[in-house]
């Protein structure tokens, strides 16, 4: 058991051995979950009542009481235990009743066995930790991500983190570059040292050198005091440059020197001053461009750019997005709000060019405008709303004489279905879409 996280029950329910040997193997290995299994639904009605279990995942067809029973018997129990359909069957009606009787997702057989892992973390809302190499269990807890690339970078800058050299972060607006910053600080050795950040792009070009590394008392109009600067003020410390595409040209020779000699001059002094601190900058400009443009000096590029790290956006990181939007949703807030269905999909097929910077404030848009535990769709920022389930398919699909967006939707997804034969996870790739989102599509079209 691992320390500091409650063991989750759960209950798998299946008349064949193999099914439940492997389900529970492969659930057991996250050291968060505690498995009990039973092999028909009499047997799971009496465990229900003594194990209280976190979920019941359980097959649809099975001798004696089968799954669909099952679960009526459980909500007449009242019992609110989340329900994981599993079928073999390609019939989505028996999918769509159980969701209507109250289970919460469904999985056709054969179960991709890391899907599986994957629908139960997300019911349960189990955060995945990663510890390769013997590293902290707790090293990702402040970085929301179950992203492999994600994964790969914040190894890898834990690791640079022990050093003292320079480091480049680049990616687009609102992709995390100044958390990725603040990571690799509080995994250095000088973490008990001041992490200052300074935004370049707002701070105006004469003030700028003021700001970096100081001034004397009467060094200009309004220097009534003296200023130690931001390279002082991160002493022993780390010094973040947020949008360093955006530094004046004519204060990049000094920063230059300040990275070789770790030397500053205040502004209206005669004295260089030394300065112990570590270099984080990003950027989401193009600084090979700028340098071909000579608005970015080529030494001061390689000065920076000994170890570079670029983030991935949002749109190329979408198993986060679910768990970015619900951390959002109630973070700082004693509000325990839910999102529904609807608002998912509309989450899931957006592009969000502002990345998680915009999913932040939409989703605290949607926390104050929601009067109800549900985020519906009439929540959302408008752009967000007005992408729809369309946007994302293959065109190709659509027939010339396909006159409504309801009928071209539902011959787009018969024409995924029988080149696929059935297999509606396959069915959901080819549409560009996720699963959950073909689900709710045949669910509507089933009503």
């Amino acid at each position: 058991m691992s320390v500091g996280r409650q063991m989750k029950k759960i209950l798998i329910v299946d008349d064949e051995l193999s099914f439940r040997e492997v389900y529970s193997d492969k659930l057991r290995k996250s050291g968060v979950i505690e498995t009990f299994t039973a092999e028909s639904g009499e047997d799971a009605l009496i465990l229900i009542n003594e194990i209280k279990p976190d979920i019941v995942i359980c097959d649809v067809r099975m001798s004696g009481i089968d799954g669909i029973t099952l679960l009526k018997k459980i909500r007449e129990m009242q019992m609110p235990v989340p329900f994981l359909i599993i079928t073999a069957y390609a019939n989505i009606k028996d999918a769509v009743k159980s969701v209507k009787l109250g289970a919460v997702d469904y999985l056709e057989k054969p179960v991709d066995l890391n899907e599986l892992k994957e629908t139960v973390y997300k019911i349960l809302d189990i955060r995945k930790y990663s510890s390769p190499d013997n590293l902290p269990k707790d090293l990702f807890k402040k970085i929301i991500t179950e992203n492999r690339f994600m994964h790969d970078i914040l190894l890898d800058a834990f690791h640079v983190a022990k050093s003292d050299i320079s480091i480049l972060i680049s990616g687009e607006s609102g992709t995390g570059k100044d958390v990725l910053a603040k990571f690799i600080h509080e995994n250095s050795s000088r973490n008990s040292n001041r992490f200052i950040a300074v935004n370049c792009a707002s701070i105006s070009a004469n003030i700028i050198g003021s700001e970096l590394f100081g001034h004397e008392k009467g060094a200009f109009t309004g220097a009534l005091n003296k200023r130690n600067g931001r390279f002082k003020e991160a002493e022993g410390g780390t010094l973040f440059l947020d949008e360093i595409g955006d530094m004046p040209l004519e204060i990049q020779p000094v920063l230059l020197r300040a990275l070789e000699n770790k030397l500053v001059t205040p502004v209206g002094s005669d004295k260089e001053i030394k300065v112990d601190f570590r270099l984080i900058a990003a950027t989401n400009r193009p600084l090979e461009e700028f340098i071909k443009q000579g608005k970015f000096r080529e030494d001061l590029f390689y000065r920076l750019n000994v170890i570079s790290f670029n983030l991935p956006s949002l749109r190329e990181r979408k198993e986060d997005i679910m768990l970015l939007a619900r951390h959002f949703l109630n973070e700082n807030s004693n509000t325990n709000k839910k999102l529904s269905a609807a608002a998912e999909e509309l989450l899931l097929n957006y592009s969000w060019p502002g990345n998680i910077r915009e999913l932040s404030n939409c989703m605290k848009r949607a926390r104050i405008l929601s009067r109800t535990e549900f985020i519906m769709p009439e929540h959302l920022s408008p752009v967000v709303r007005e992408s729809s389930f369309v946007d994302d398919l293959d065109v190709s699909l659509i027939k010339d004489n396909v006159v409504s967006l309801e009928n071209s939707e539902m011959e787009m997804i018969k024409k995924a279905l029988i080149e696929t034969n059935g297999n509606q996870t396959q069915a959901a790739k080819l549409l560009g879409i996720n699963r959950r989102t073909l689900f709710n599509k045949l669910k509507k079209m089933d009503n």
